[in-house]
């Protein structure tokens, strides 16, 4: 895929990408099962890749250690799920769930999900999801946030009209950053009517281990919905 001037010119907004030693299990799910399973961007997007047209297709951007994201494919067997991460230790714990489970409607996809914004139809997903992405706290690393104008300006645009953006942090700095940039989005409409709609998970949006430690450590969590408006109006 040709990344466009400004995709040429966006700083990284996750860190290393591998960790410990892969096992002979893990290595296996790499070589075998990550090929058939993995978006090609390089290739118009198509329904073997996204579904057939009346197939409900999310996203999820950084799914971690893929807790919500083999949850919502359970969960959902008739939605097509694509799930970015770049972690290999990640990708791992989703592919091994992937096959213990027989789950057959996730695809993954293990760069800058900023790639897979850009290579989505318009208007094509139904959700999109940015859980407890990395806060960068350091002051001089914040540029590096992914969460920004410039990347919901992608989203808003793969989403359908009516189609939601669930974002979760526990940094409040980060949380005051998202809704700054979501005021900057105007496709995008904030769905909080009071606190409980940002201090309370919804049942459909279960806990990852990123909330998990947030909640040992005492910190407040900020679940943000955002829908995408009609072009004539809200809704």
């Amino acid at each position: 895929m040709d990344r466009d001037v400004s995709a040429s010119h966006e700083l990284r907004s996750f860190g290393r990408r591998r960790g410990r030693k892969l096992s002979p299990r893990q290595e296996t799910l790499l070589g075998q099962l990550l090929p058939r399973i993995s978006l090609d961007v390089t290739r118009p997007a198509a329904p073997d890749q996204l579904g057939a047209d009346d197939t409900p297709l999310w996203l999820e951007i950084g799914f971690g250690g893929a807790e919500h994201l083999i949850w919502q494919a359970e969960h959902n067997p008739a939605v097509r799920i694509i799930g970015c991460e770049p972690f290999e230790e990640g990708v791992v714990k989703a592919l091994a769930q992937i096959e213990s489970n027989g789950l057959g409607n996730i695809r993954l996809y293990t760069d800058d999900a900023r790639d897979v914004l850009r290579w989505l139809p318009p208007a094509c997903l139904e959700r999109c999801f940015i859980l407890f992405p990395d806060p960068w706290p350091k002051k001089r690393h914040v540029k590096r946030r992914l969460v920004s104008a410039a990347t919901l300006a992608l989203v808003a645009r793969a989403l359908k009209p009516g189609g939601d953006l669930r974002i979760g942090t526990d940094i409040g700095d980060y949380a005051r950053t998202i809704l700054i940039a979501a005021a900057a989005t105007p496709q995008l409409e904030w769905q909080a009517r009071s606190a409980h709609d940002w201090r309370i998970r919804p049942d459909d949006w279960p806990e990852t281990r990123y909330e998990a430690k947030a909640v040992r450590e005492g910190r407040q969590r900020y679940f943000l919905i955002f829908r995408r408006t009609s072009p004539h109006g809200n809704g």
